[in-house]
């Protein structure tokens, strides 16, 4: 008869074996995927549903403690989060059926208009989720604006398009863009500043040249403020060096306060930017300026454009200058400009 000793000492030798063969086996493949993670380099890994739901599945049962030193295709929140995203909610949706969209609306509503009104704190929130029908507490309201990012009232700044929608009519943006334009002293870079209003989306040329020195600026900030000429009394610029201390001035004197964006923020004059990207992807990246009158009708020809036959989407898909004539008994004709180069369709009148 073998003594228990004896099989107790030989049990604990083979699970003392097993355990290091799990253990190198383990070791061994988290490895061999680390190896095979450094060769996708920077490339993004790509899994569907079912591979996240495996995963999931073998996560959730080791534990988030395990986890730590074995996942390496993604982090145990990563893979615990999706165990509840595609294995628990697929049980706990049956039950509760149309609850998880009520309570996505809600956070919806209040994520909106918390960013709509920077003012509204949580009791202004509840109160107007109670006049479209929905019941939340302000703990709920407080801790979906602390996940989503958004700080209390006195912290919540007003958005930059609330700031500009707010004073439509009384801002306008201003801007350069170049040009290489083919002259008889060969390639020359052209200078062209621009105003336009935020609201109507209107642009004004103020000028062009090869050298954009203090007497164009002196001739461009004369233009500008002459009567009905600027479109606004606030000018939001960047801050290129054209627009010097002197220019500032004599806008001022003018009435016109000119706000300098803060550096590589050029969204923070987003319709200038937008304007400049429509000139040159619509126009004068697709043509060759040969000398100074062709370019100078190219951008005209643009601006006509622009403004009586181009659709904006930030208008309703809506042209800047008129309605066209629609007549569905009149045939449809083409109106080009610059050989073609620009379109616009319109019943004939």
């Amino acid at each position: 008869m073998i003594d228990p000793s004896v099989l107790r000492l030989v049990l604990l030798v083979l699970t003392g074996w097993l355990e290091r063969r799990e253990r190198e086996a383990i070791a061994y493949l988290v490895e061999e995927n680390r190896c095979l993670r450094r060769q996708l380099g920077d490339r993004r890994l790509r899994l569907t549903d079912d591979d996240r739901r495996r995963l999931a599945a073998r996560a959730y049962r080791i534990g988030r403690a395990a986890l730590r030193d074995l996942a390496t295709i993604g982090t145990p929140d990563t893979l615990l989060r999706w165990h509840r995203q595609l294995i628990a909610r697929k049980w706990t949706y049956a039950r509760r059926p149309g609850r998880h969209v009520v309570l996505a609306e809600i956070r919806q509503l209040i994520l909106r208009m918390a960013e709509e009104n920077p003012t509204w704190g949580y009791t202004r929130i509840q109160g107007a989720l109670k006049n479209v029908g929905h019941r939340v507490g302000r703990s709920t309201i407080r801790r979906i604006l602390k996940a989503a990012g958004l700080p209390p009232v006195p912290e919540r700044p007003t958005s930059w398009q609330t700031f500009l929608q707010a004073h439509w009519g009384v801002v306008a943006g201003a801007d350069f863009f170049t040009t290489e334009v083919w002259t008889w002293q060969g390639l020359v870079t052209y200078y062209t500043v621009f105003v336009i209003d935020l609201a109507s989306r209107r642009v004004q040329i103020l000028g062009s040249t090869p050298h954009p020195e203090a007497l164009f600026m002196h001739q461009v900030v004369r233009t500008l403020t002459m009567d009905d000429a600027a479109p606004g009394r606030v000018l939001i610029c960047d801050r290129d060096q054209k627009w010097s201390g002197e220019v500032r001035r004599g806008l001022q004197d003018a009435g016109i306060r000119m706000v300098r964006i803060p550096e590589r923020a050029p969204n923070a004059n987003a319709y200038a930017e937008r304007f400049v990207r429509s000139i040159k992807e619509e126009c004068l990246d697709r043509m060759i300026p040969i000398g100074e009158q062709h370019f100078r009708r190219a951008v005209v020809e643009f601006v006509r454009h622009y403004h009586g036959e181009r659709n904006h989407q930030g208008l309703d898909n809506c042209v800047i200058a008129g309605t066209p004539f629609i007549d569905r008994t009149r045939r449809v004709r083409r109106h080009c400009r610059l050989g073609g180069l620009l379109n616009f369709y319109e019943r004939a009148a």
